[in-house]
C-alpha cells in the first residue's frame, strides 16, 4: 500500500486525510521534519510514497492526477509531491537536504513545495499534471482557505474527471459520436472494478466475432458484422478513457492497445475476404492491398515523426501555415476527417459491410486510404523540403532500425567501396532505384527476372543504409522498403493463380507487419529496436523479399502457397514469442498514444 506523509496537523474541517485514504494511501502524520524524514525512511523502497502539506485544499482528482499516475517516477501538484521506487532516492535526498537546511528544527511550512524545488535544482524530471479548472493550493490564512474552499465547491470534480478521460485530440467521429457516451461506460467499468486491459480484450473479442460474422457471407452476417465492428470501436475508445479516468496505466495495457487495433482491423479484412469467397467472389488481393496500404501509411507517420521530433532549428513555412489553419475551427475537423483516422475508417467499413458487398467495401477503402496517404505524405514532403532542420544521431538510428535491414543488406553496407561521390549519393536515391527495379522485375512475369530484381534490391538496400539517414527526405526510406516487400509478396501470390496463394500471402504480410509495428512501439518507448538476433533470424526486409522471389521461381504453383504458409508461421512464431517476452518483462516501456488518431 502506498504511504502519504502529512506534514503538520490537518486544519479543522479539512478532508485531506479522507481524500488520501480514498486514493489508497496509508496516511501518517509528521510533527516536524525529523519525523518526516524518519517516516520516509520507514516506507519500504518498493512502495510509492507521498509528502503532502496538511493545509492542502483542492479537488480529490487533482490529488489523484498528482499522486497516483503510475507512468512517472516523480510527480507533484502544489502542496504535494510523490515518488515511485525509481524516484525514491531523489526524494529522500531532497527531504534530507531540507531537514538539514532547517538545522533540525520543526520547519514544516511548505515542505512539499520546497522538496519539489530541491528536486528541480537536482535536475530531476518532476511531472506536473495539467489541472485545468481543478484546484490545488496551500492557503496560509483563514481568508485564503475560505476562498480556496469556495473555488473547490464551484467546480464539479467528477465532471472534470469525465471530461479529462477523453483524448484531447481525436477524429470527428470519435469526438462527436462515440466519446459523449463512451466516457460514461468507462466510469461504469471503473466503479465495478474492471481494468482497461479487460476492456481492451473485450474489444478484440468483439472484433473477432465481427470478422466471423462477415466470414459467413450472408447479408445477416454482414449486418451483424457492421454493428459488432462499431461496438468493438466503442470498447476501444472506452479502454483508453477508463485508463485516463482511473489512472490505470500499465506497460502491458499500452502494448495491448497498440497492437490489438491492427489485429482487429486486419482480422476483419480476412473475414470479409472469406465471406466474399463463400459467395464466389475472390477479393483476397483487395484485402491484402488494403492491409499493405494501411500499414505503409502508418510507417510514413512513424518515420516522419521519428525523423523530426528532436530535430533542431525545426521550422517550416508549411508547418506555420498548418498551424494557422488550426486556428480556423472547421478546417481542423475537415483535415482530421480526410486522413481517415481509425474512427472514420471503421465507421465507413461497418456501414459499407452492412449495405454493400465486400468488393465494394474494399474498393472504397482503397480509394479513401490512397487519397489520405497522398494528402498526408505530400504535406510531409513539403514540410521536409521547406524545413530548416538538423537531425540528430538518434533520429538517424531510429530510421535505420525502422528500415529493418537484415544480414544481406548489412554485409553490403560494410563492403561498400571507398567514399567516392557515387557512394555519397542520397540514401533515398538508392532506395527508390532498388524499389522501382524490383517491382518492375516482379511485374515482368518471368520468375528468374524477379529473382534478379530482388538481388539488385539487396545491393541498393545495403547502399542506402551505408550512411546515416539524415537527409531531408530520408524518412521515406523505411516506408519504401515496407511497400517493396509487401507488394512483392502480393504480386507474386497473384501471379501464381492458384488457390491458397493470396490467403497465405495475407498471413505472411500480417506476421511481418506485426514485427514492424512492434519495432515502432519499442522505439517510441526509448527501448531500442527489436533484438539483432530476431532481425537476422527472420532475414530482414531484403532477405525475405529475395527468399519469396526464389520460392516463386523454384517451386511449382501448388507448392508455392505451402511455402508461403510455412514462412508465415515461422515468422509469426518468432516475432510473437519475442514480442510477448519483451512486453511482459519489467523493463518494457509504457507507450501511450495520445497523439494523432491511428
Amino acid at each position: 500500500m502506498p504511504t502519504a506523509i502529512l506534514t503538520g496537523q490537518p486544519v479543522p474541517g479539512s478532508s485531506i486525510e479522507g481524500d488520501l485514504r480514498s486514493l489508497g494511501f496509508d496516511v501518517r502524520t509528521a510533527a516536524d521534519t525529523t519525523e518526516a524524514e524518519t517516516l520516509l525512511a520507514a516506507v519500504p523502497g518498493d512502495q510509492r510514497v507521498a509528502v503532502v502539506d496538511a493545509r492542502f485544499v483542492g479537488h480529490p482528482h487533482a490529488l489523484r492526477l498528482g499522486l497516483t499516475d503510475p507512468r512517472f517516477p516523480l510527480a507533484a501538484v502544489p502542496g504535494a509531491v510523490t515518488a515511485q521506487p525509481a524516484g525514491r532516492q531523489a526524494l529522500t535526498r531532497a527531504v534530507a537536504r531540507e531537514h538539514s537546511a532547517g538545522g533540525g528544527t520543526t520547519l514544516l511550512d511548505n515542505l512539499a513545495d520546497r522538496v519539489v524545488t530541491a528536486l528541480d535544482a537536482d535536475g530531476c524530471d518532476v511531472h506536473r499534471p495539467e489541472l485545468g479548472s481543478l484546484v490545488a493550493t496551500v492557503p496560509t490564512d483563514p481568508q485564503t482557505r475560505n476562498e480556496a474552499r469556495q473555488a473547490v465547491a464551484a467546480v464539479d470534480d467528477e465532471a472534470v474527471r469525465l471530461k479529462s478521460a477523453v483524448k484531447s485530440r481525436d477524429g470527428f467521429f470519435t469526438t462527436h459520436l462515440i466519446s459523449p457516451y463512451s466516457r460514461y461506460i468507462a466510469r461504469w467499468c471503473a466503479r465495478r472494478g474492471l481494468t482497461p486491459n479487460q476492456v481492451t480484450t473485450a474489444s478484440l473479442l468483439t472484433a473477432l466475432i465481427a470478422a466471423g460474422c462477415a466470414a459467413t457471407g450472408t447479408r445477416a452476417g454482414y449486418v451483424a458484422a457492421g454493428v459488432l465492428l462499431i461496438a468493438s470501436f466503442v470498447l476501444d475508445c472506452t479502454d483508453g478513457q477508463l485508463a485516463r479516468y482511473s489512472l490505470q496505466y500499465s506497460t502491458l495495457g499500452a502494448w495491448l492497445d497498440a497492437t490489438f487495433d491492427r489485429a482487429k482491423e486486419y482480422a476483419y479484412y480476412a473475414g470479409l475476404a472469406l465471406g466474399a469467397a463463400r459467395g464466389g467472389d475472390d477479393v483476397w488481393a483487395l484485402a491484402l492491398g488494403a492491409m499493405i496500404l494501411q500499414t505503409c501509411r502508418h510507417v510514413v507517420d512513424f518515420s516522419f515523426n521519428e525523423a523530426n521530433h528532436d530535430a533542431t532549428a525545426n521550422t517550416s513555412p508549411t508547418a506555420a501555415l498548418s498551424d494557422k489553419l488550426d486556428s480556423v475551427g472547421w478546417t481542423v475537423w475537415v483535415r482530421r476527417m480526410i486522413v481517415l483516422p481509425i474512427g472514420e475508417r471503421w465507421a465507413m467499413i461497418a456501414v459499407l459491410t452492412a449495405v454493400t458487398t465486400p468488393r465494394i467495401t474494399f474498393y472504397v477503402l482503397l480509394v479513401g486510404c490512397a487519397f489520405a496517404a497522398t494528402y498526408t505524405t505530400a504535406g510531409r514532403v513539403l514540410r521536409s523540403l521547406t524545413r530548416k532542420a538538423t537531425r540528430t544521431d538518434r533520429a538517424a538510428r531510429a530510421l535505420a532500425d525502422l528500415a529493418d535491414s537484415g544480414p544481406l543488406a548489412s554485409a553490403v553496407a560494410k563492403l561498400r567501396g571507398p567514399n567516392t561521390r557515387f557512394y555519397r549519393s542520397s540514401p533515398l536515391l538508392f532506395a527508390v532505384l532498388g524499389v522501382v527495379l524490383l517491382i518492375a522485375a516482379v511485374l515482368s512475369g518471368d520468375p528468374w527476372t524477379a529473382v534478379g530484381g530482388a538481388a539488385f534490391y539487396v545491393v541498393t538496400s545495403g547502399l542506402a543504409l551505408s550512411q546515416p539517414l539524415k537527409g531531408a527526405l530520408d524518412w521515406l526510406v523505411p516506408p519504401l522498403f515496407r511497400a517493396a516487400e509487401y507488394c512483392t509478396v502480393l504480386i507474386l501470390a497473384a501471379e501464381a493463380e492458384v488457390n491458397g496463394a493470396l490467403p497465405a500471402a495475407f498471413g505472411l504480410v500480417a506476421a511481418v507487419a506485426y514485427h514492424h509495428y512492434d519495432t515502432v512501439y519499442r522505439i517510441r518507448g526509448n527501448a531500442g529496436a527489436s533484438p539483432a538476433w530476431l532481425v537476422r533470424a527472420i532475414g530482414g526486409h531484403e532477405g525475405r523479399t529475395l527468399l519469396v522471389t526464389v520460392l516463386a521461381a523454384a517451386l511449382t504453383a501448388s507448392q508455392f502457397p505451402v511455402a508461403l504458409t510455412a514462412l508465415a508461421v515461422a515468422v509469426a512464431l518468432l516475432v510473437l514469442v519475442e514480442s510477448i517476452r519483451f512486453w511482459v518483462s519489467a523493463g518494457a516501456p509504457a507507450v501511450h498514444d495520445e497523439g494523432e488518431p491511428a
